[in-house]
């Protein structure tokens, strides 16, 4: 089969994903009276005029992805992820160690979490060969993916710190929804921690199973290091970062947490980066050496903006969302929302690329059924995040520093989706629908 046919990347599918938008725009949104050639150019105008509607977003989804994978690169995390890896002991503390702080480090950020739990993976695949400690590195490893899990509704999620700026492209549909009603809710705080303890509940059950194998026996890249530079312009450059970040919260009057947005995150892991680097020198280093796993969202938000351009400009959103609005209930909507944004997690395995398609049809149908805005939020962001344990592509780095096959990581990460899969639906089931 594989011979005959090659699945498409993720750019090819964004570029289908556009023809397809185009083709339904032509047939339900057209005009009798106009001809199809005059009005399929008319689309291609609105193609063009979303085009570039998202670049800001799209920077700031390169720097939260960027600057967190700088930030598990630099010699603090190095140094404690080092002494952490000393006290491991028995592969059910080696599993436990990385699912744990893949997960910590995935709510703080996406791309921090991503990093860090491959980096510490490799750590320990290294120091259980060198003292003959007999693990299970394909479930150390997946566990190290575990922060793709908690993401969405952590302090990273596109979407929740996306509609707590002022501005955003859904501000005129749904205003501003602050950290306070979507990350920092009891809604998701709880659902958040039952997760985790079943995860937990999970690495152990699934530790505890014989192991074979020698540890550590794959192939592994060797993780670029920068050269230590001298100047302090770091530290300096960081902590003036801090004080601004103190000074605006010292200074605003506004108690909705509507303050922390993208740029604010952004910003803090900016600060936090080079006072971890210290030198200006070693950290833009690093950075360039991350910048690579960005490529996608540089080059694919585009064409999603142009996407949305199609959907906001000819109508066709409103049509969408009057249909789903036609075949679900305010009961059935939330769980069909849910598992939708799973789905489509597999085409567009961009959470930010992903808001801005799916986000304004589902908000538009939230509205018209009298759902709560800021929860069907959150039940886009678990669904887009749950997928994730079945989709390959953020998995990439972690295969790449692991050095571990990506059918030894998803024979595991399949356990890790159904938990999830079912935690999350239950939760938006009894809170939601």
């Amino acid at each position: 089969m594989s011979k005959f046919f090659k699945f498409p990347s993720t750019f090819e599918i964004a570029l289908y994903l556009s023809l397809f938008i185009f083709i339904l725009a032509l047939i339900f949104t057209k005009p009798m009276e106009v001809n199809s050639f005059w009005y399929g150019l008319e689309i291609l105008f609105f193609w063009k005029s979303g085009f570039w509607q998202l670049l800001e977003f799209t920077m700031q989804m390169v720097l939260i992805l960027v600057l967190g994978h700088t930030l598990a690169l630099s010699e603090p995390i190095d140094r404690l992820l080092g002494k952490l890896v000393s006290m491991v002991k028995s592969n059910v503390q080696a599993v436990l160690l990385t699912g744990i702080l893949a997960l910590l480090g995935g709510f703080i950020n996406w791309g921090f979490g991503l990093v860090l739990g491959a980096i510490l993976a490799r750590k320990i695949g290294e120091t259980a060969q060198e003292k003959k400690l007999p693990i299970n590195y394909s479930l150390v490893g997946a566990s190290g993916y575990l922060g793709m899990l908690v993401w969405h509704g952590g302090l990273s999620g596109s979407s929740t710190l996306k509609v707590a700026e002022g501005s955003h492209f859904l501000s005129g549909l749904i205003g501003v929804v602050p950290v306070n009603q979507t990350i920092f809710s009891e809604f998701n705080l709880v659902i958040n921690l039952v997760l985790v303890i079943s995860l937990i509940f999970l690495l152990l059950f699934l530790s505890r199973k014989k192991q074979e194998g020698v540890p550590f026996h794959f192939v592994v890249k060797e993780i670029e290091k920068p050269e230590e530079g001298s100047d302090k312009l770091g530290w300096v450059i960081g902590a003036l970062i801090f004080l601004s970040i103190g000074w605006e919260f010292m200074a605003s009057e506004r108690q909705d947490w509507s303050i922390i947005d993208l740029n604010l995150v952004n910003f803090f892991l900016l600060g936090t980066g080079l006072l971890f680097f210290g030198s200006l020198k070693s950290f833009v280093q690093t950075l360039a050496q991350a910048v690579k796993g960005a490529t996608d969202i540089i080059i694919q938000f585009p064409f999603y903006a142009g996407i949305l351009g199609i959907l906001k400009y000819s109508g066709l959103l409103v049509l969408l969302a009057d249909d789903m609005v036609s075949r679900s209930t305010a009961e059935t909507f939330p769980l069909f929302s849910f598992f939708s944004a799973a789905l489509v997690n597999f085409f567009i395995p961009s959470g930010g690329g992903q808001w801005a398609i799916q986000g304004p049809v589902m908000m538009e149908a939230a509205i018209k059924m009298g759902l709560d805005i800021p929860k069907m939020i959150l039940v886009f962001a678990y669904g887009d995040q749950v997928s994730n344990m079945l989709q390959p592509f953020w998995a990439l780095p972690l295969l790449s520093i692991t050095g571990i096959p990506a059918k030894e990581i998803f024979k595991y990460t399949v356990y890790f989706f159904f938990t999830a899969f079912t935690v999350l639906g239950i939760g938006v089931w009894i809170a939601v629908s």
